[in-house]
């Protein structure tokens, strides 16, 4: 990934930098790290650290704890792809034995599979992997708290029934898997499994006193897909390009987007909040984006990725402290003040290649009941459908080949919109998913369910 500071203005450089320092001294991180990724590339990295002249730079490394199991999903979602399995199956068809097993594959990644949030026993996060050598030590006696699919609650051990999955229909060990099906094809030579140096030592900060101690670093074992790895800013910032714009040697963009769609029942407080969780991403309204990402804590050590993919700006936060900076935080500030700073430049307008007739006159105005749309087609190849004014429902729809098109969000999402032709051809009507739209509200010369009633409009009676 090419990298270029001289590619934001120099207040906005100013700016991030102003943020992340605040964020250090007030957090008391012993060192913090952090990156930004527009149109693809890294276009500013920054670091703040207590150790004069020991600034770490992109190529350090630090543990990024839980934004691992963003990297198991993937590998999850590329068996989706394959055929290997669908996401509806339940565990027990490709991993059986488990106590788990009703939980479908989907549940499991949107932490809606009913899962206790921790292993049993010692903190599974600072002791040795070896205390739990297999899946049963994992989920213990009571793995399930809640009925399966009823809500999000967030499960460290369900990820690793993700990894041992991933293992089982691949044959190999999850990490072998994950170097050669993302990390090499990504370019991620500096994500591993365990620390290679550079890297930087964990820390705990002492609550009431500028007092610093060590942090062991564990390997988790069967809990490594839910938070092993080591990486840099340097890498981060490509995965969070790939999470924008796709690789086809790794996931197609259809993929990612299915990721990044809500697949979690929200809970009273998520709703307030804004928070909700795809398939292995994290999912958070904020000052009117919509971002998308994974944090990541381990003791010592914070992590965060977010993505906004409307303003094609990604950040990376990285520290070495068990608690102190809040990084979903910062990096939806990061965001924020690119774009807002420097606000996205818009693609140039671009008329179709080729005019398809009978798609043509479909274009304009059309009413359902007595409500205004606008039917536009556009040079991607799609149609849209949206109220005139005002909001309302509202979506684009992809071409299916036959004359038919499909909806892609909003309340049409899967909807089937069709043209209905009289005899001689001429449009009657669209239906979408049986609603009727027609060229004059409630128009007398098409097909109207229910009828129109044979005096037509009149005044006031």
């Amino acid at each position: 990934m090419t990298s270029s500071q001289d590619e934001l203005l120099p207040g906005t450089r100013r700016a991030l930098l102003h943020r992340i320092a605040v964020a250090q001294a007030q957090g008391r991180a012993p060192s913090l790290v952090a990156a930004v990724v527009r149109d693809g590339r890294v276009v500013w990295h920054g670091a703040r650290t207590s150790v004069d002249g020991h600034g770490p730079d992109e190529n350090v490394q630090y543990r990024i704890g839980s934004i691992t199991k963003t990297f198991t999903a993937v590998l999850v979602l590329r068996l989706r792809d394959e055929g290997r399995l669908d996401l509806v199956d339940p565990l027990e068809k490709h991993l059986p034995g488990t106590p788990v097993g009703e939980a479908s594959i989907a549940e499991l990644l949107a932490h809606a599979g009913g899962l206790a949030a921790e292993t049993p026993g010692p903190w599974w996060e600072r002791t040795p992997g070896s205390l739990r050598p297999g899946i049963t030590d994992v989920l213990g006696d009571q793995p399930l708290l809640h009925p399966v699919g009823r809500r999000h609650h967030y499960s460290n051990p369900g990820y690793a029934l993700l990894g041992a999955l991933v293992e089982r229909l691949r044959g190999a060990p999850w990490e072998e898997v994950l170097r050669r099906e993302v990390l090499d094809p990504l370019g991620l030579g500096r994500t591993t499994t365990r620390p290679e140096a550079p890297y930087a030592g964990g820390w705990a900060v002492h609550p009431w006193a500028d007092a610093l101690l060590p942090e062991p670093l564990e390997e988790y074992g069967p809990m490594a897909p839910a938070g092993q790895l080591w990486s840099t800013t340097g890498d981060l910032a490509r995965f969070a390009a790939f999470l924008m714009r796709g690789d086809d040697r790794v996931l197609s963009m259809q993929t990612l987007r299915e990721m990044r769609a809500p697949a979690a029942p929200v809970e009273p407080a998520d709703v307030v909040d804004g928070v909700s969780y795809g398939l292995g991403l994290q999912l958070q309204h904020r000052d009117g984006r919509f971002l998308v990402g994974h944090s990541g804590s381990v003791p010592g050590f914070l992590a965060n990725l977010t993505v906004c993919v409307e303003d094609d700006v990604a950040a990376v936060v990285l520290a070495n402290c068990t608690s102190g900076p809040l990084l979903s935080l910062l990096g939806a500030d990061l965001i924020r003040v690119v774009a807002e700073a420097e606000p996205r430049i818009p693609e140039p307008w671009r008329p179709l290649r080729e005019v398809d007739a009978s798609v043509l006159e479909l274009a304009g105005q059309w009413y359902w009941g007595t409500s205004p749309f606008a039917l536009r087609v556009t040079a991607d190849g799609l149609v849209s459908l949206a109220p005139l004014s005002g909001g309302g429902r509202r979506s684009r729809f992809q071409p299916n080949g036959d004359g038919t098109w499909t909806g892609l969000e909003g309340y049409f999402a899967g909807e089937l919109l069709r043209a209905v032709r009289r005899p001689d051809g001429a449009v009657d009507h669209l239906d979408l998913g049986s609603f009727v739209f027609t060229r004059q509200p409630y128009d007398t010369t098409a097909e109207v369910p229910g009828g129109v009633d044979a005096e037509g409009w009149r005044g006031a009676v």
